[in-house]
């Protein structure tokens, strides 16, 4: 398959190209960007003129909810989904079920996201046995079976001297760990940000010194042991404070934040809202202002979706009751597109928070539009307004607090692997 897309704006962080440009691909890969090689014979030509051509865009977190959920979402909805929105790679956590603990489960999840044929599914490894927080996975074996990184996804390891040893394990097979930053113990019953809000609403409150008593345990036991270091979905300005000390002293930690964490704080939870009932909590208009900042000063380096689709009855007991999460393939670029607006950064910037920085903490071939590098592409059309309703949403999951939130731009086209996918869409 051979086509070029013609007079759209090349938009490539990586390589720092911003420039109207024509893009050819053959064999799945890009093989040239301005005038087409002599050899090249097109079989078709997309033109993408007044559209932003860039990266295909890499999330840090979907759940996938396969296997073990599937009244939920399915390998084959959610990497449909996520095509559709410009997602050309994503990562999935290892708290499935059965939980990705062996190279079975590993497997197979790679195995049916490959016959979906949609978007590319880098899996999480278990840090522990069925997140249990008790005895180590083998992460020797699970990297071997393809997974990108080790994680207990949101079950805290209330045992140090486990986690220690987990870091060793880690740094020894060339691992990253991701971190979601949670005392096992503080605020285990809350279901809110403490605060004044959560008082008034009578919900039990889980407090910000949670996540930073954690980031800093982990970052000295990182310091210790020398593991590369990734700490997901920060919700407090403290947390990035201390990510943004620990960088300027060297230590190989990155961290990322979800798109809602971006727009909404406790105060949106309104009446009792459960479409904003997530984990971890939103909290306060202070914490969303010190991640925005995060973004900007580099102590945060990905913007990922956190996308955990639920059925409708899911969200329709009351709010400590329901289940947390968004599902938020659908608002991740559009909102990243207000967050470039509001903060007035350049695009090349805001789109590095989606494709560049993610794959450099992957480690990941991707995330760039280099010539040899594979045929993964978003077209933007940046001019075309909409609003986000429960029939314009892609994923099973309809549980979005930004339903009824007019935007701004929106994906036309995702190619992956060379492969012009969006138009199941």
């Amino acid at each position: 398959m051979k086509f070029s897309l013609k007079g759209g704006r090349v938009i490539d962080p990586a390589t720092q190209l911003d420039q109207v440009i024509d893009i050819h691909i053959a064999n799945k890969k890009i093989i040239a960007i301005g005038d087409a090689p002599a050899h090249f014979s097109a079989d078709w030509d997309i033109d993408v003129s007044h559209h932003i051509v860039c990266p295909g865009l890499i999330d840090l977190s979907v759940r996938l909810r396969e296997p073990g959920a599937e009244h939920k979402g399915t390998i084959i909805s959610e990497t449909r989904a996520a095509a559709c929105n410009g997602i050309t790679t994503l990562c999935c956590p290892p708290d499935t079920n059965p939980v990705i603990d062996t190279p079975a489960v590993a497997e197979l999840l790679q195995k049916r996201a490959e016959e979906a044929g949609m978007t590319k599914v880098l899996p999480l490894a278990a840090l522990t046995q069925g997140l249990a927080g008790q005895h180590l996975a083998s992460m020797g074996d699970l990297k071997e079976a393809g997974c990108i990184g080790v994680s207990n996804a949101t079950s805290p390891i209330e045992n140090t001297e486990v986690l220690r040893h987990a870091m060793e394990y880690a740094a020894n097979v060339d691992m990253t760990i991701f971190l979601h930053a949670q005392d096992a113990w503080l605020g285990r019953a809350g279901c809110v940000h403490e605060g004044a809000y959560s008082v008034r609403l009578g919900l039990a409150g889980i407090p910000e010194e949670s996540e930073v008593i954690d980031v800093a345990r982990n970052l000295l036991l990182i310091e210790l042991t020398g593991v590369k270091a990734h700490f997901c979905r920060l919700t407090s300005g403290r947390s990035v404070a201390m990510i943004a000390d620990a960088r300027s002293r060297g230590l190989p930690v990155t961290a990322d934040v979800s798109a809602h964490h971006l727009f909404l704080t406790d105060l949106d939870i309104g009446e009792y809202n459960s479409q904003c009932h997530v984990h971890p909590p939103l909290r306060s208009e202070r914490d969303k202002i010190g991640l925005r900042q995060g973004l900007l000063n580099g102590a945060i380096q990905a913007v990922c979706s956190d996308h955990q689709p639920h059925e409708a009855d899911a969200k329709l007991t009351p709010f400590a009751l329901t289940a947390a999460g968004i599902s938020g393939l659908d608002s991740l670029l559009p909102l990243c597109l207000q967050l470039a607006t509001e903060l007035k950064v350049d695009l090349s910037t805001m789109l590095s928070w989606l494709t560049t920085q993610p794959a450099h903490i992957l480690g990941i071939s991707a995330g760039s539009l280099a010539i040899n590098s594979p045929a993964d592409i978003c077209v933007i059309n940046p001019h075309l307004e909409w609003t986000l309703t429960e029939d314009t949403m892609q994923s099973i999951g309809r549980n979005s607090p930004f339903l009824g939130w007019t935007f701004m731009g929106k994906v036309v086209h995702t190619v992956i692997d060379g492969r012009l996918v969006s138009t199941v869409c």
